[in-house]
C-alpha cells in the first residue's frame, strides 16, 4: 500500500472518531427520548410519586405504598376495586406496572381503614428480591478514599452482590464468625431502575432510576483483601440491606445533594454527604450502561463516605460483633435498621 493510501485511510479514520465522539452525546439523549416514548406507548411505565415497600408474608413479598392514611395493601386494594396490580416491586419494576398501580392507588384513596395498615405493625421484606444485577460502587467519596489509603480512582470502581446477600429492614444478619472476623458498616444511597439502559449519557441517565432507598454495603474487611477482588467479602448471606422505603425519584430530586448517616448501638459513626461523591450518580450509570445493559429492577449501590472502621488506625479498629445493632438513613428516605447475630 503507498504511503499516500496509508495516509488517507488513517486521516479518514480519525475523522470518522472525531464526528462519532462529537455526536455521541446527541443520539445518546435522542436515543433514550426514543425509547421512553415507545415504553410509554407500550404501557411500560415506572412508578412515580409514591414510596414503596414489600410487606413480608407467608406467601412471599407483597407490595404495599405509604400514603397519608398508612400502608395501603396494594393486593387487597386491588381485589376490593376488582383491578389488577403488581404483586411486589419487581413485578412493578421489570413489567412496568406504574400506570397500573397508580389506578389502584387512586380507587382506594378514600377506601375502607381495613386496606391500610400501621406501618410500626409491617414486617418488611426486602425492597427488591429479584435483580438481575447488583452493582456495587468502592472508593466513591474523598475522604473515604484518604481514610483508607486508597488513590483517587480515575474511573469508577465496580464489583458486586448476589441476590442471596439481600436483606430488608428490621432483618438480621447471622455473622459467619467461623471464616471472618473484621465486620464492618457502609452506610449508601442505593439507585433502583426502572427502565432498560444501556450506552446513556450522564445528561440523561437519571431518567432510568425508578427511585432510591438506603443501604449498607456490609462487610468482612479480611475476606474483601483475601485475594485482590472484593467479591467475596461482600456477598456472604443478608450482606445487602435495603429498606424501608423505595421512593420514587420525581420525590427525591437531586441525588447528589442528601445526607447520609450510621450509627452503631445509637453511637453515630458516619455523617456525610452525596455532594461529595469522586463520581456523582449520573456518571456512574453512564461509565456502567457502556459496560452492561442495566435492566429495570437492578439496583445499584453508590458508595460510602468516611467514618468506616476500616478507615481507623489499627489499634483503634473495633470490628462489629453479635448483638450490635446497625441503624442508617438517607435524607428524604427512611432510616434502615437491622442487628446482628
Amino acid at each position: 500500500m503507498s504511503a499516500n493510501r496509508r495516509t488517507f485511510l488513517k486521516t479518514t479514520a480519525a475523522g470518522v472518531a472525531s464526528i462519532t465522539a462529537a455526536s455521541s452525546g446527541v443520539t445518546a439523549h435522542a436515543d433514550a427520548r426514543e425509547e421512553a416514548s415507545r415504553a410509554e406507548d407500550h404501557g411500560f411505565e415506572p412508578p412515580r410519586n409514591m414510596t414503596l415497600l414489600n410487606l413480608r408474608t407467608a406467601d412471599g413479598p407483597r407490595l404495599g405504598v405509604k400514603v397519608s392514611k398508612g400502608i395501603l395493601d396494594v393486593a387487597a386494594a386491588a381485589a376490593l376495586y376488582k383491578l389488577p396490580a403488581p404483586v411486589d416491586t419487581d413485578d412493578l419494576l421489570q413489567h412496568g406496572k406504574g400506570g397500573m398501580l397508580a389506578k389502584v392507588v387512586a380507587a382506594a384513596a378514600d377506601g375502607p381503614e381495613r386496606l391500610f395498615l400501621s406501618e410500626s405493625a409491617v414486617q418488611h421484606a426486602p425492597l427488591v428480591t429479584r435483580p438481575e444485577k447488583i452493582i456495587m460502587m468502592g472508593f466513591n467519596y474523598r475522604r473515604h478514599a484518604a481514610e483508607t489509603n486508597t488513590p483517587i480512582p480515575t474511573n469508577p470502581t465496580l464489583f458486586n452482590k448476589f441476590n442471596n446477600a439481600l436483606n430488608h429492614h428490621g432483618g438480621t444478619i447471622a455473622l459467619p464468625t467461623a471464616v471472618a472476623k473484621q465486620f464492618d458498616y457502609e452506610i449508601e444511597l442505593v439507585m433502583v431502575f426502572g427502565r432498560e439502559c444501556r450506552n446513556v449519557s450522564e445528561a440523561d441517565a437519571l431518567n432510568y432510576v425508578a427511585g432510591y432507598c438506603t443501604g449498607n454495603d456490609f462487610s468482612a474487611r479480611d475476606m474483601q483483601y483475601l485475594t485482590s477482588q472484593f467479591m467475596i467479602g461482600k456477598t456472604f448471606d443478608g450482606f445487602a440491606p435495603l429498606g424501608p422505603h423505595l421512593v420514587t425519584s420525581d420525590l427525591v430530586g437531586d441525588p447528589n445533594n442528601l445526607r447520609l448517616e450510621c450509627r452503631v448501638n445509637g453511637e453515630q459513626r458516619q455523617d456525610w454527604n452525596t455532594n461529595d461523591m469522586i463520581f456523582n450518580c449520573r456518571q456512574m450509570i453512564s461509565f456502567a450502561s457502556r459496560m452492561m445493559t442495566i435492566k429495570p429492577g437492578d439496583i445499584f449501590y453508590t458508595g460510602t463516605p468516611h467514618g468506616v472502621v476500616f478507615g481507623k488506625p489499627k489499634g483503634e479498629q473495633v470490628w462489629l460483633k453479635p448483638g450490635d445493632k446497625v441503624a442508617c438513613s438517607v435524607e428524604k428516605l427512611g432510616e434502615l435498621a437491622f442487628s446482628l447475630t
